[in-house]
């Protein structure tokens, strides 16, 4: 037997299945049928029909008391459509060959294989020799040399194993390893091509080495290492169990023990051990019980991500989540600059699944020196963009950094905008901007102004929306975070087709090239669009316009236009600024202001406006209809009291 697994003795901790679903398939003949009711008989089958019905095997079979579902599949082309459908649902699947036929054999990979690649089949795979007791002795040639290719090719076989149904030699071990390739899978643990673990797996287990490590001086002494026993297995080590661990990593990793016990790279020689033994069940009862999944990545029932009832709404850190991010910044800045390198930014996020912030839109999304060192206010910006667009990655990377307060009181949920601007008042701490406008118009410059990097006349076209966060100042107290998004203007479209497009915008600005007509005609046209989506959906938000590249001679024409649709629509004129000169009229606090009293400068059709006031006319009509109702039934009554009184004098 080939295994990337071993011996089947371990934990029997498992992933919190209900059930492990086994497809088996296979060419005709070789056995997928008779392998089947051996398993679910405990004996070999005189007669089995073509195709079995589903076979559900008892909780109790396997160590880890998950039941199995064994599914038989029809070989004929006349019933190729329910064997897919049947492989797409397989939690793995068991390919058979005939052993006493080697051209069964050959078409695992040159048919099988592939088909299940085309079928696109996630599952792993286990490829199994039956008949094993009809093999031809003569031919004989050592599984080992048969599959070596199989599993170096196809990177979802985790195991070849023969059996024979006749003597039911290794038959329990076939389903017992297609159980285990579910519950307990070896991809995400072991990269082959390296021949050591993955970097995620190293990440998780540097993650739950610094948990354990309670008094932080870098290795765990005997009383940590049987706390982190007791935690995994329920058992504590024994004092010589712990002599024999120490005497075990040493010979084989000299610095994997100290004075004070096992370092990190002694605690990686001892799961890296587990997993070369076949015991992936080991390794996955440790990374389960702190709460891993299958991915290396936290359960997502561990995450108690606040849940928004309303489009407009938005998540938000709190200011517990934001001092803790205050004193991790504190504590990772050792030489006081009061900013960090990217190595440390890197190395707080080693014992995460990966950096969060590497990939777009993160990556160029925050203040940062051009060494591409981070600010304490690029720090917390990119933390509340990532909280805005991904608040459960965002609370998983607080606890991976050492977040141990109540992660339910990470993050809150803002009040719905349209309230806000009911009560004509806000308690966001983030404000998003979208920001809109032609090509050429100067709508990078303005987020790259709030980066404070320097104007560039070099042209890239925005191809994709880009974030641009940071810190503003308000009257040198309050400190609100600014999100700003890019939407490409050939995006515009697409955007505007998803109902709730703007729900999650406090404010939207219009760019526009003040010495060029046709971007000014441009923005308008969009501000148009945008003004009416929101008057469909009723997601109105505050606009201001922004006449950029104030440093060129306007356009006297797009001056006066401008002013008169801004009066048109009830909205603040045009804010005139100039990044290449650095003049950005105090631009962000005007944006953050407008974001601060959502009531204001919400732009108003003669569409709409007339619309009001025929609702407010219908309004005030009804109120006096109501009214007129209400004195003719107290004159009506009335009536009838005298009436009544008048026959009772009688």
């Amino acid at each position: 037997m080939v295994s990337r697994f071993a011996t089947m003795v371990g934990p029997s901790s498992a992933s919190g299945r209900r059930e492990v679903r086994i497809a088996v398939v296979g060419d005709g003949a070789t056995g997928k049928s008779t392998l089947i009711a051996a398993m679910a008989s405990e004996s070999f089958p005189k007669s089995v029909p073509p195709v079995l019905p589903p076979t559900r095997l008892p909780r109790n079979l396997f160590p880890d008391s998950v039941p199995l579902t064994l599914i038989d599949t029809p070989s004929s082309l006349a019933k190729q459509g329910t064997r897919n459908e049947e492989l797409k649902l397989a939690d793995t699947v068991v390919l058979t060959y005939a052993c006493d036929e080697p051209v069964s054999f050959e078409r695992v990979t040159t048919y099988w294989l592939p088909e299940l690649h085309k079928l696109e089949v996630k599952a792993p795979v286990i490829v199994v020799g039956c008949k094993l007791d009809l093999r031809d002795e003569n031919q004989l040639v050592s599984l080992e040399s048969l599959t070596t290719h199989i599993m170096k090719q196809f990177t979802e076989v985790v195991t070849c194993v023969e059996c024979s149904a006749a003597t039911l030699y290794q038959v329990p071990q076939v389903f017992y390893f297609a159980q285990k390739a579910v519950l307990h899978p070896v991809d995400p643990l072991f990269d082959y091509e390296r021949h050591a673990l993955t970097d995620r797996c190293v990440r998780a287990l540097r993650r739950i080495f610094v948990l354990c490590d309670h008094d932080m001086d870098g290795a765990l002494n005997d009383e940590e290492l049987n706390e982190f026993q007791v935690r995994c297995f329920n058992a504590p080590l024994q004092q010589f169990e712990v002599a024999n661990i120490k005497t075990i990593v040493e010979q084989k990793v000299p610095e994997g023990v100290n004075s004070i016990g096992l370092t990190f790279p002694g605690f990686i020689y001892v799961h890296n051990l587990f997993l070369k033994k076949g015991r992936t069940e080991t390794l996955w009862a440790v990374l389960r019980k702190f709460e891993y999944d299958n991915d290396l990545k936290l359960r997502d029932d561990f995450l108690p991500v606040p849940s928004k009832q309303a489009s407009d709404q938005s998540v938000e850190l709190t200011s517990e989540a934001v001092e803790f991010l205050n004193g991790i910044f504190r504590l990772l800045d050792t030489d006081k600059d009061r900013y960090l390198r990217p190595a440390e930014v890197d190395k707080l996020f080693d014992i995460a699944p990966e950096s969060p912030w590497n990939d777009a839109p993160y990556k160029d999304a925050a203040e940062k020196t051009d060494m591409g060192y981070i600010s304490l206010n690029g720090f917390l910006s990119q933390w509340a963009l990532m909280t805005l667009l991904d608040p459960k990655r965002s609370l998983a990377n607080l606890i991976y950094i050492g977040y141990n307060g109540n992660p339910a009181e990470a993050l809150r949920v803002t009040r719905r905008r349209s309230v806000d601007r009911k009560k004509q008042t806000t308690e966001r701490n983030v404000f998003q901007c979208y920001v809109f406008g032609s090509k050429h118009a100067g709508k990078s410059a303005l987020m790259y102004s709030l980066l404070g990097r320097p104007f560039s006349n070099n042209y890239t076209p925005t191809t994709v929306e880009q974030y641009a966060a940071n810190v503003i100042e308000l009257k040198g107290v309050t400190r609100k975070i600014l999100i700003l998004r890019e939407i490409p203007e050939d995006g515009l479209l697409q955007f505007l087709s998803n109902q709730d497009c703007l729900a999650a915008c406090d404010v939207a600005v219009f760019v526009y090239d003040s010495s060029d007509e046709y971007s000014w005609k441009k923005s308008r046209d969009l501000l148009e669009k945008v003004v009416r989506q929101g008057e469909l959906t009723g997601y109105r938000t505050p606009c201001l316009l922004i006449a950029a590249k104030d440093d060129l001679a306007p356009v006297p024409r797009t001056v006066l236009d401008s002013v008169k649709v801004t009066q048109a629509l009830g909205i603040k004129a045009p804010i005139h600024v100039s990044m290449k000169l650095g003049d950005s009229s105090n631009v962000y606090n005007k944006i953050v202001n407008a974001a601060e009293h959502p009531h204001l400068s919400i732009p108003e059709t003669e569409t709409a406006r007339r619309k009001k006031q025929h609702n407010q006319l219908l309004h005030h009509s009804l109120i006096f209809a109501l009214v007129g109702a209400a004195m003719a039934v107290a004159g009506l009554t009335a009536c009838r009291v005298r009436a009544v009184k008048k026959n009772t004098a009688a």
